[in-house]
């Protein structure tokens, strides 16, 4: 376990998205000045409830690791950040805000679970893209290519990071991101993606009724 600057934010951040901010409060400034001074690293995670600014918010316990890979400095505590997001995390204790939100944390691999199959995986794939597919022929608009649109497969990648890449593409609710983000097991995250693509099809087509 590790005492971590913590970063809260409005949105689920996953593991392999890529997170750009902008930052201009002065406590995140300080909390950016001793990553870069150090190991470029901050957890990231869901506010509840509340609100981001100035602190007061209800803060979600998992997240993920953010590492640092550029950095501009704009004077008076202002930067441009750009960050690639890492492994899952769980919040183990929050400390005191001071200087800025700080807990003790511990890397959250994914449980042992049951297996997801290869199969299971492109069911899920061609559920998405025939959701894609439903929205594109509404706008009469014309797809990329399914590689484009779903990423490819990396070599070596599990089931868990893939579908982790899955759901960064979904245009799903953060209740829904945060129920893939919080799936213990790579089988339950496939069972959290694949209610979350179910609820984003039906929203699809409740919004097309009504055209």
């Amino acid at each position: 376990m590790t005492i971590t600057p913590m970063f809260p934010l409005e949105s689920v951040r996953l593991p392999g998205e890529d997170l750009p901010l902008r930052i201009f409060e002065p406590r995140y400034s300080a909390l950016v000045r001793d990553c870069l001074a150090g190991a470029k690293v901050f957890g990231v995670v869901l506010i509840a409830a509340g609100r981001e600014v100035g602190g007061g918010d209800a803060r979600c316990d998992v997240g993920s690791l953010a590492e640092i890979v550029s950095a501009q400095e704009h004077g008076e505590g202002r930067y441009r950040i750009a960050c690639e997001m890492r492994e899952r995390i769980r919040v183990e204790k929050w400390l005191e805000d001071d200087p800025y939100p700080r807990a003790v944390v511990e890397p959250w691999p994914d449980e042992a679970g049951r297996l997801v199959t290869g199969d299971e995986i492109v069911d899920v794939e061609d559920r998405v893209m025939a959701l894609f597919e439903r929205i594109a022929a509404a706008k009469k608009a014309r797809l990329p290519s399914r590689g484009e649109l779903l990423g490819e497969l990396q070599l070596g990648e599990d089931a868990g990071n893939r579908l982790y890449a899955l759901a960064s593409r979904v245009p799903m609710g953060q209740a829904d991101r945060y129920a893939v983000l919080a799936a213990p097991s790579a089988s339950a995250r496939l069972d959290a993606l694949s209610d979350a693509v179910a609820t984003v099809a039906a929203m699809v087509e409740f919004q097309l009724a009504g055209e």
